[in-house]
């Protein structure tokens, strides 16, 4: 992940904060064609899991929430997004010793109001820091003691927040209806503001018993596969081969598999599409605050809207299941980059009674995120916002009924973990201790109940870690446990130099053999395969750019740049300004790779030589600058069939894949 969102939530924040101050039980099982609609809600169909559930006999709507440090929490049911009061509000009943809460509107008492599924919700929370007061309306203070107490609490009633499972949210909480991020804040200034007319509502979409006919996952072995690391939005944005209406969407990826495997791509790794906070990208005047790649989820449950054609609630869902049934019926597996260490709702900032209250920081801020020893402040390894408490169960839960959606009821092959040394945190207050084989840990857990792919191939799901975060004890590259791979940055770091230093920095022979094998001093006996091999990556130059470029290139204008942040060593080269030698050590770079041991990752465009002219930090640049180019020149139609050349050689020799160990 390195520095992007860091800096794009770190400066929007902070700005914000600124201009503030200034002005389980298990699933009962159930016919797995219902399971399977295409209109499904988290899990299953049945009342007893997490999130809404539509009764599709009665047509009930009950929702189920977690929340052991509550006292309260009421439910508002909305006819409409944005602008309108509640209809009706429901008072949660506290089920079990496990902090479950649940209620039910019966069907005839939200017919009679006029609504109808899918059903608009929020929540609202009291809890040690805000007791309930039978005087208190929306606006007010009764019952208030802190904003935040000496134990993390944070509840706030007057902030509407969003359920952590519901399958759809409704929108961002900025938008075009609402630019002002105050109202979602604590804090003196903005704690009596109700933002319940414009934050987002919670979608429960009615379950269906249609039947669904889903093409075949594929179960090659991880080692088979070439990784294609794409951008949803960016992957078809100038596509002339796209429909205009469905440039950037679900449906116009999944208009490229044909092309995919026709290039030789087996997997294709979408960056995340998780609801994330971007809205401000199509209305902002400047790349201030915008957010392009989206590594900071609003939602682990809700897929992004603004990726949908269909933006009806249910559609992006539908869209998104669609996309994957495409590239399953080409035979490409279908991965996502999940950001499970943190959350769009930030960190507090050096004042603590100030900080994001969205959703799980306002139903049980302490069971969600790790405090510092002073807990009303957060401890933050990613750079972005407060780690994720993975080591409490209200976390470790989420994070895995999350993957469980995903992987069994959207369709996804696989999942990229993006910093996932801090899912590997056992810590639960202020420290950092990353146990790969804690019994009780999230890593072995995930392991479990995804079933891990095996080496062999098969049923399962595939695991990639990205195995580093921020800060002492997060490098740990190689001890992630068995039924993960990882990204291999030692490869990447010594193939950059290999090329680019050479004759500058020593690049010792047995070294570059070592990675070239597949890096068994590194996975021993996971062997090969457990070798994520990449040149570049997302998160960084192009290839194209590593070669023609000395240094990062951040602060050109629009629409390539200005972006800040970014690593300031790269281990580019320009080849001195030679246009051919450029092209050669793309070829030298893309060969490498694809004629390694292990598992090659390569990224949107890097077979058509695509430029960011050198910037390498693009994380806000939702612009042509980032998108695929798909403009056709000799040089990246002569470099495309030198990929696709290079790619069906891979796939002809069995040497080049098979397991070390």
């Amino acid at each position: 992940m390195s520095i992007r969102v860091a800096v794009w939530w770190g400066a929007s924040f902070g700005l914000l904060l600124a201009h503030c101050a200034d002005s389980r039980e298990a699933p009962t099982a159930v016919p797995a064609q219902v399971e399977r609609d295409a209109g499904v809600a988290p899990l299953g169909v049945t009342p007893s899991r997490l999130g809404p559930f539509v009764d599709p006999t009665t047509g009930d709507l009950t929702l189920r929430l977690r929340s052991e440090r509550a006292s309260r929490l009421v439910a508002e049911i909305f006819s409409a997004p944005l602008g309108v009061a509640s209809s009706l509000s429901r008072t949660f009943g506290r089920t079990e010793v496990d902090g479950i809460w649940s209620t039910t509107f019966k069907h005839a008492e939200l017919e009679e109001r006029g609504l109808a599924a899918p059903y608009l919700y929020g929540v609202r929370a009291w809890g040690p820091n805000w007791v309930y007061d039978p005087s208190w309306s929306a606006g007010g203070e009764e019952g208030f003691r802190a904003d935040v107490d000496v134990d993390g609490n944070r509840f706030n009633p007057n902030k509407l927040l969003a359920d952590p499972y519901a399958p759809e949210l409704t929108h961002d909480p900025l938008s075009l209806a609402q630019r002002d991020f105050g109202p979602f804040l604590s804090g003196e200034k903005h704690r009596r503001e109700d933002n319940a007319l414009f934050a987002p509502k919670s979608v429960g979409l009615l379950d269906s018993a249609q039947a669904e006919t889903r093409p075949a996952k594929p179960t090659r072995a991880l080692e088979d596969d070439v990784i294609y690391e794409a951008h949803v939005r960016g992957f078809t944005m100038t596509d002339p081969s796209v429909v205009e209406i469905e440039r950037g969407t679900y449906v116009g990826a999944a208009r490229k598999a044909k092309a995919l495997r026709a290039l030789g791509i087996t997997a294709i790794e979408l960056l995340p599409v998780h609801e994330t906070q971007n809205e401000q990208n199509d209305w902002q005047a400047s790349t201030e605050g915008d957010n392009y790649w989206g590594y900071a989820s609003l939602s682990f449950f809700a897929p992004e809207r603004r990726y949908a054609s269909d933006k009806s609630y249910g559609g992006p869902t539908r869209e998104l299941r669609r996309m994957i049934d495409a590239f399953h019926a080409e035979g490409i597996k279908v991965f996502a980059d999940v950001v499970y260490n943190h959350t769009a709702e930030g960190k507090s900032g050096s004042d603590p009674t100030i900080a994001p209250l969205l959703s799980l920081r306002g139903l049980d801020g302490p069971n969600y995120y790790v405090g510092a020893a002073d807990r009303r402040y957060d401890t933050d390894h990613n750079g972005v916002g407060a780690d994720l408490a993975v080591a409490r169960r209200s976390a470790r839960e989420l994070v895995l009924d999350s993957l469980d959606y995903y992987a069994n009821t959207l369709g996804f092959d696989g999942f990229r973990f993006d910093l996932a040394s801090v899912l590997g945190n056992t810590c639960e207050v202020e420290c950092f201790s990353f146990d790969a084989q804690a019994p009780g840990g999230l890593l072995r857990a995930i392991v479990t109940r995804l079933n891990a792919r095996s080496p062999d191939g098969g049923a399962g799901t595939d695991l990639i870690a990205e195995p580093w975060a921020i800060g002492d004890g997060t490098y740990q590259l190689g001890r992630f446990p068995n039924g993960f791979a990882e990204w291999n940055g030692a490869y990447r770091d010594t193939m950059r130099r290999a090329q680019n230093r050479h004759g500058v920095a020593s690049v010792a022979l047995g070294e570059l053999a070592t990675r070239f094998a597949g890096s068994t001093d590194l996975f021993g006996t996971r062997g090969a395969a457990a070798s994520i091999n990449f040149i570049v990556a997302h998160d960084g130059m192009t290839l194209n750019d590593l070669y023609s470029y000395d240094h990062k290139q951040n602060l050109q204008p629009w629409p390539f740049g200005p972006s800040d942040g970014g690593a300031d060593d790269d281990l580019s080269w320009n080849q001195g300004g030679n246009a051919t030698a450029q092209q050669m050590a793309a070829r030298t770079g893309m060969a490498l790779l694809l004629a390694s041991r292990g598992v090659p990752m390569m990224v949107m465009g890097d077979e058509r030589l695509r430029s960011q002219r050198g910037n390498n930090n693009a994380y806000n640049l939702d612009a042509a600058g980032s998108w695929m180019n798909w403009e056709s020149s000799a040089t990246a139609d002569s470099f495309s069939a030198f990929v696709t050349a290079s790619l069906a050689q891979r796939a002809a020799y069995k040497a080049l894949r098979t397991r070390i160990g």
